[in-house]
């Protein structure tokens, strides 16, 4: 055998994807190590605890977590459910952690600062593919691996408010204003809303989510307002296939929050573009951008940024990745996933060949993978860490056997021009030929790939963002 043989796959999170590597990697009999920064499995989840998905159980499960769980008398939840960030972690994250075949290759506290190879920058080439990686954590330990997966996903990187891509003037400076992409507004954050004016910029379901639970504290809460801001001519996207959603929660989403709008209980601004932002007594006043070069000033009492997440690669700047300009993602993935090529939110599937880099061994998953494209599914991820494990492991012919069977959206999503046309869905789309097998996934915008939704404004159950 091999040296490299005998280290350990290191998987970094214990996300649902990152939980999903260890249990394919167990089944195929591969060492590894999971490092997780936070204290638990799961610790991003955590923290959108409160929202509803709008996925199914069935759609949640990673099928090697399911086994490995099922082997241990799990009592699975009802498929159909539509579980809260919470119970995602409390019935299905921390029991897969906590089984003996996963749990001493767990560390938590474990925060990644840097990947190498061991001895080698990222200019030296010779035995590079047969050199260890060098994974040095933020508190200077080290760690040797055969191959790294990346699956710590964005939540920690979140976009900037400003609409170049840069930080809009003031920000940092009005950072007590701010709050992240789905803050509990119903729960723990409620003094934070109640009786005030807050802004929510952005178009996707994480905005959405926000706005309906907005709407929901305005009719409890005298003096509670809610506006609603995007960069777009039209909300269309946001709002959604409605019926035609094959996922019937994330349908009645955008149409819930139609019928807000509709009835004046949300302000919509359309074409907003944040320049800048000053705190005013006590206020932020938020200085919006028009494409004709005229500005004005929104003052409220917060702001929430559902602007969407970045990846952070800077770990693997001695690595030698092949990402592509536009999305952040693998050059080769890219192309499947952007935004601005593509209509009714169609992606192939994709497995090990789309996620490789010229680094052999390297790949980043999930959430990670898909650099800024807002479309990932949480099933996604669960079928690419399937097809990389599987070629870890030598088995080729599976690794590329990559099927995918996703529910539509009904929605249209095409280039930016024509996503602020406000037009319906169009006629199929044209897609690059598929490298694996499978129905194309139906996508379209979202935090995490589930997408949630508040669960007492639709009626008879919960939805997702």
């Amino acid at each position: 055998m091999h040296a490299l043989d005998t280290l350990p796959v290191v998987v970094i999170g214990a996300g649902p994807t990152g939980l999903a590597a260890a249990a394919h990697l167990h089944e195929r009999g591969l060492p590894l190590v999971v490092l997780e920064a936070g204290d638990t499995p799961g610790a991003a989840v955590r923290q959108w605890g409160h929202v509803r998905v709008f996925s199914p159980w069935r759609h949640n499960v990673d099928p090697a977590a399911r086994r490995l769980l099922d082997e241990a008398g799990w009592v699975a939840p009802d498929p159909q459910a539509l579980p809260t960030g919470a119970e995602l972690v409390g019935d299905y994250l921390q029991p897969l952690a906590e089984l003996p075949q996963l749990k001493p290759h767990v560390r938590y506290g474990a925060r990644v600062g840097a990947i190498s190879r061991l001895g080698l920058d990222r200019l030296r080439s010779a035995g590079r593919d047969s050199t260890p990686f060098l994974v040095r954590l933020t508190d200077g330990t080290e760690l040797l691996a055969r191959a790294v997966i990346d699956a710590s996903g964005t939540w920690d990187t979140p976009n900037v408010l400003g609409a170049s891509g840069l930080p809009a003037r003031g920000e940092a400076d009005v950072a007590a204003y701010l709050e992240h992409a789905l803050p509990d507004v119903l729960g723990a954050g409620r003094d934070r809303f109640a009786g005030r004016h807050t802004l929510v910029v952005g178009a996707g379901h994480s905005a959405a989510n926000t706005l309906l639970s907005l709407a929901q504290l305005a009719a409890a809460e005298p003096g509670t307002e809610v506006t609603w801001a995007i960069r777009a001519t039209s909300p269309a996207r946001t709002y959604g296939g409605g019926d035609a959603d094959a996922l019937p929660a994330r349908g009645a989403l955008g149409s819930r929050l139609r019928e807000h709008v509709d009835a004046g209980r949300v302000r919509l601004l359309t074409g907003f573009s944040v320049h800048a932002l000053a705190p005013v007594d006590g206020r932020v006043a938020v200085v919006v951008r028009h494409a004709d070069g005229g500005e004005e000033s929104v003052v409220v009492d917060r702001v929430v940024a559902a602007t969407g997440f970045r990846p952070d690669h800077s770990i693997a700047s001695e690595l030698r990745l092949d990402l592509d300009p536009v999305m952040g993602a693998t050059r080769a993935l890219a192309p499947l996933i952007d935004p601005n090529e593509h209509s009714c939110g169609t992606v192939p599937p994709h497995g090990v060949d789309e996620l490789a880099h010229p680094e052999r061994d390297y790949y980043a998953v999930g959430m990670k993978s898909y650099g800024r494209a807002p479309t990932f599914l949480m099933a996604t991820g669960y079928e690419q860490v399937r097809s990389v494990v599987a070629a870890l492991a030598g088995d080729w012919t599976a690794a590329r056997d990559v099927q995918l069977d996703l529910p539509e959206t009904g929605v249209c999503n095409s280039n930016a021009a024509d996503a602020t046309t406000g037009d319906g869905c169009c006629g199929p789309a044209a897609t690059p030929e598929p490298v694996g097998r499978g129905l194309a996934t139906g996508v379209s915008g979202g935090l995490l790939s589930l997408v949630a939704v508040n669960a007492e404004d639709q009626a008879g159950g919960c939805c997702a963002s």
